[in-house]
């Protein structure tokens, strides 16, 4: 029951609800996605083998032949399809880096597999369950089942008329780094303009293939003060790669916007924003926020990359230093011709001169970039004094370790997963 309900709840908290996301932000949302993941492939994988461990106790050979019975007898197969499922979707996940697939079919997989899961996993209780059926249960299972298809219904169908009824347009696309380009995209006359917060991100899909399968997240790049709406995207993959070249009125779809990756309801008396990168994007819409509301605590900016010719719109952030308390901190990894700046990480020491006259307890950190920085990163502001709640952080890869906040959180969700499985215990001995 807990393993199916925690299927169901990944549908749920997949970040396209604000309602549910509003207050976890897609960090926290992928740690719970991935650390319950875990849980419930356990669970699921435990599922038939305890239920005959009372009889391997007794005759292994007898335990053997249940267990047998349980996964090719037809009354039972609607179980085993779900088991099946989601053991592949756990492990093609695991895997997607080094699976020979687009990312799309990844996504394509990823949803039947889902779906199989958790409606294979409800038929089951309901057809073979003895104790669901000798109990007030049915329409909870079919409470959740009846939930993933709405949610499925949502996601793919009610998402995809709006996608068609209310398009967007490229207006204008411009490089302004080495592989990075920013899309200036506008409402159609019958589309309404959008809501958004400095920080957030849109999903996006372009042209005909205005559908949910095909759409990739993106951080919008400017104010919400501003007309239409800005993306920095940088060359990394078969979708990315064809933006450069797209033509101004090229229909497109917008999907959001989401993510807590905003200013907002954060009571400091300085602001700390640090990209990786692309991590610009989402830091520079921040930034233009902060230029045309004309904000006056201190603001400290660390944008580290590559290689010089990956800085992306240095003079709009040198401009933004005649209107904020701005202080800027450029580095690259690597020199280059005209490179005058620092070369080197984003190490303790500079971390220690970008926080210098401010109060780490009384500031925020707004970081975006890729996985690695942002664990070592993190850390080293824990290091130098900076409460935990004070640093958020958005990764755009996940293929590093876990920095301490994510170990924080996952000692909070596997406490929880720890104390289902102890009431599980409790009532499988009851039971008994």
């Amino acid at each position: 029951m807990i393993a199916v309900i925690a299927m169901a709840i990944q549908f749920v908290t997949s970040g396209r609800f604000n309602s549910v996301s509003r207050h976890l932000g897609i960090d926290r949302i992928m740690a719970f996605h991935k650390v319950a993941a875990w849980w419930v492939l356990l669970a699921v994988l435990l599922h038939p083998l305890l239920y005959v461990l009372p009889t391997w106790f007794e005759s292994p050979a007898l335990a053997r032949e249940r267990l047998e019975f349980y996964l090719t007898s037809p009354h039972y197969r609607s179980g085993v399809f779900a088991w099946v499922a989601f053991a592949l979707l756990l492990v093609t996940s695991l895997l997607r880096e080094r699976l020979p697939w687009r990312y799309e079919t990844w996504r394509a997989t990823h949803l039947p597999l889902g779906v199989v899961a958790v409606m294979g996993s409800v038929h089951h209780a309901l057809a073979t369950g003895r104790f669901t059926a000798a109990s007030p249960l049915p329409p909870f299972w079919l409470t959740t089942g009846a939930a993933v298809a709405v949610v499925v219904g949502v996601l793919y169908g009610w998402r995809w008329f709006r996608l068609h009824r209310y398009p967007w347009k490229l207006a204008s696309v411009s490089r302004v780094a080495d592989r990075m380009w920013e899309l200036h995209v506008e409402p159609t006359p019958r589309t309404p303009s959008l809501a958004y917060r400095a920080g957030q991100f849109v999903w996006l899909t372009v042209g005909r293939r205005r559908f949910p399968l095909f759409d990739h997240p993106f951080s919008l790049s400017n104010s919400p003060r501003d007309p239409g709406v800005k993306l920095i995207i940088k060359e990394a993959g078969d979708f990315t790669s064809t933006l450069g070249a797209l033509a101004p009125g090229t229909p497109l779809g917008l999907d959001g916007p989401y993510g807590e990756f905003v200013l907002e309801g954060h009571d400091a008396e300085a602001v700390i924003l640090i990209a990786g990168g692309v991590g610009i994007a989402p830091i520079l819409g921040l930034l233009r926020d902060m230029v045309a509301r004309g904000e006056r605590r201190p603001v400290r900016l660390a944008y580290a990359v590559g290689a010089p010719a990956n800085f992306a719109c240095l003079g709009e952030i040198e401009a933004a230093r005649a209107r904020l308390d701005l202080r800027v901190h450029l580095l690259s990894e690597t020199s280059g011709p005209d490179y005058r700046g620092e070369i080197g990480l984003l190490d303790r020491d500079r971390l220690h001169t970008l926080l210098e006259g401010l109060d780490p307890a009384r500031s925020v950190v707004l970081m975006c970039g890729p996985g690695g920085m942002v664990t070592a990163v993190s850390d080293a502001l824990l290091d130098l004094g900076m409460p935990m709640h004070r640093i958020l952080y958005e990764r755009f890869d996940y293929s590093t370790g876990p920095s301490r906040q994510d170990r924080h959180r996952t000692r909070r969700l596997a406490a929880i997963g720890g104390g289902l499985a102890v009431g599980v215990a409790l009532f499988a001995l009851a039971s008994s």
